[in-house]
């Protein structure tokens, strides 16, 4: 049996911008040249389209994103 499965991609980046339709339009058009270019999510995964909305970070905000990521990276050292 086929089965359509609907997907949905979360992310979160830091882009240094004039302001927010800016640090927006920069992703959008780098997201939109990754994904035309990659004949996988192209024709594989089917993208079919890109939204995202940028803010300014607040004190509920995780400082940053690579940050965290490298965080995550490291073994936790109180199971070691």
């Amino acid at each position: 049996m086929i089965f359509k499965v609907h997907w949905i991609v979360d992310g979160l980046a830091e882009i240094e911008a004039k302001n927010k339709e800016e640090a927006e339009k920069i992703l959008q058009e780098d997201l939109e040249d990754y994904v035309k270019n990659s004949d996988p999510l192209m024709n594989k995964f089917v993208a079919k389209s890109i939204q995202g909305s940028a803010y300014m970070p607040g004190s509920d905000d995780e400082t940053s994103t690579k940050t965290n990521i490298e965080n995550k990276e490291k073994p936790d050292e109180e199971n070691s």
